[in-house]
């Protein structure tokens, strides 16, 4: 039987899909297996689909799309997202007015061939435009049963305040593993938890570094966006691989993967946490869906903060670009 866990009025399977990566950003995809991905995910407990109109753009939705029409609707709970300005070559900038939040939902209920989106998040934050219009027409969209819940990615704390204010947030989607600690500092952990918030880590496997199976930027295919990611450039790796190796050998002694351990660790944070793992292929599916029942004691939790305290991975987690639309 999967677990679950709530996000607002939402339940979810206790670990989620992420979908991103069998349309866009890692390299080679194939519909085919991301197909058997997503039945595989459903057959083994799963309920919560994490995709966006950015993503491709839109390929994406449209696969996720092809999928939902194989099942009830009330089967799956679907995440999607908008918030970005998108060109011929993808994403331009950031744009979070009521008009992009009501035309993207429209898009993506036709993209994903569906009459309502579960959860609903602004992809990132637009300093342009106040986040209480934004979050208005949002909560406009539930009221009109577009949408069934509320939420945001990679917000700050005055803005999650903020955005409470207007309506309940039903979860904030923010990257967070055991190289990616910021949201413990930052004061967006502690924002959620005072205000009911769920949180929904992405990369929760470090963007699959922490699986152990990355070793040098060779093995990552020429197209993958990973090699612009400032911590896997050859310096910056090099010296995260010491912490990848340590993720190995504890998981060893507990007789798990390392992916196991490391998505265990992000479940036994809190049971507010539902993590979005991302796969392509049914193999990494599968293990990665072990992690539930992997069990860690204190001493395990201890071993594994000592190891990796916040700050400690080698670079930033996007390039200054990126960065800058993070914690807005």
């Amino acid at each position: 039987m999967m677990k679950t866990r709530s996000l607002g009025s939402l339940e979810v399977s206790a670990l989620g899909l992420g979908c991103m990566g069998m349309s866009y950003a890692y390299g080679p995809v194939n519909e085919a297996e991301s197909l058997r991905v997503l039945r595989r995910f459903v057959e083994l407990g799963g309920n919560f689909l994490d995709t966006a109109e950015a993503y491709g753009p839109y390929k994406n939705e449209e696969l996720v799309g092809r999928f939902l029409c194989e099942l009830p609707r009330a089967k799956i709970i679907v995440a999607t997202k908008f918030g970005f300005r998108l060109g011929p070559k993808g994403i331009t900038g950031v744009d979070g007015s009521s008009e992009n939040a009501r035309r993207v939902c429209d898009a993506s209920l036709k993209r994903l061939g569906i009459d309502y989106i579960d959860l609903y998040y602004l992809h990132r934050v637009d300093p342009e435009v106040p986040i209480e219009d934004t979050v208005g027409a949002m909560a406009e969209l539930k009221s009109a049963g577009k949408v069934r819940a509320i939420g945001l990615s990679e917000a700050a704390p005055e803005t999650l305040h903020r955005a409470a204010a207007v309506h309940p947030i039903a979860a904030l989607q923010s990257e967070y593993s055991l190289w990616t600690r910021d949201v413990e500092t930052n004061g967006v952990l502690s924002t959620c938890r005072e205000l009911g918030i769920g949180f929904v880590p992405y990369s929760p496997l470090g963007r699959g570094f922490l699986t152990g199976t990355i070793q040098k930027p060779t093995d990552l295919d020429p197209g993958d966006w990973r090699l612009t990611n400032p911590r896997f450039e050859r310096e910056a790796l090099e010296k995260n691989l010491a912490l990848a190796e340590e993720v190995k050998a504890l998981a060893a002694r507990k007789h798990c993967t390392a992916a196991q351990l490391a998505l265990a660790w992000v479940l036994a944070q809190g049971n507010d946490m539902v993590p979005i793992p991302g796969t392509k292929r049914v193999k990494y599916l599968e293990d990665n869906m072990g992690a539930l029942e992997v069990e860690l004691s204190r001493d395990d939790l201890s071993a594994l903060d000592h190891l990796f305290p916040p700050g400690a991975a080698t670079g930033e987690r996007y390039t200054p670009e990126m960065m800058e639309m993070v914690h807005r």
